[in-house]
């Protein structure tokens, strides 16, 4: 089951996503917007972990620097 939504973004965003329908890399801006969503929510959920780790006091030092990753994952064109 999937639910229609509506949002604004950019001129600037719409042609790159348009571009990059164009070319035939994916097959829909629904895909695009479908899997940077996606990532998104992973992202946050790997953040959110990273901090529970990073509370706990304990020394994980084969995650060193995990934390820095998470935080500057996010979207470049911030």
């Amino acid at each position: 089951m999937s639910i229609q939504i509506a949002v604004r973004l950019p001129d600037d965003l719409v042609a790159e996503v348009d571009a990059i329908v164009r070319s035939g890399q994916e097959p829909s801006r629904a895909s695009i917007v479908e899997a940077a969503l996606r990532n998104e929510l992973r992202r946050r959920a790997w953040a959110g972990e990273v901090e529970i780790l990073a509370a706990s006091g304990a020394d994980y030092d084969d995650l060193e620097g995990m934390h820095e990753f998470a935080h500057r994952t996010s979207d470049p064109l911030d």
